[in-house]
């Protein structure tokens, strides 16, 4: 019998590291998403299958493959890990999110927040390229 070659091993370490990615509770594992928020989403994939449903009928069965298509390709389009972060507006086109108003447009950045904690660019591109596990990096203290 011959022995590995190589040690598997975590770079990142444990995913519960409170070192690297701060203190973790316990009532954020147990406690869902609130009713309200998880009515939201299952209304909204309700929408986007009866608008697939819609082009299909009125395109032909392959534009809406098309369409997911794109949007699997542009879901992916990002910088790298930095000062400048990932825009998605292609991916906000094709989904029609540009059009929505959300809390960071009148409020703020939450990235200009006092509590916001910077991304370690190695731990980030290590995670990036499945070298290590874990969050990219908790935003917030």
């Amino acid at each position: 019998m011959e022995a590995p070659k190589s040690i598997p091993h975590q770079i990142g370490g444990l995913k519960n590291d409170a070192l690297r990615f701060g203190l973790q509770g316990v009532k954020s594992d147990i406690v869902g998403a609130h009713p309200l928020e998880s009515a939201f989403k299952s209304t909204k994939m309700t929408e986007e299958a009866v608008k697939r449903k819609v082009l299909a009928t009125t395109y032909g069965s392959s534009f809406p493959v098309k369409q997911e298509l794109e949007r699997q390709i542009l879901s992916r389009f990002q910088r790298p890990p930095g000062a400048i972060p990932s825009s998605m507006l292609g991916f906000e086109a094709l989904t029609g999110d540009l059009d929505n108003f959300g809390f960071e447009d009148y409020l703020n950045d939450p990235r200009e927040s006092e509590t916001f904690r910077p991304v370690d660019m190695h731990h980030a591109v290590e995670v990036r390229l499945g070298l290590s596990k874990g969050p990219v990096a908790p935003s917030f203290i």
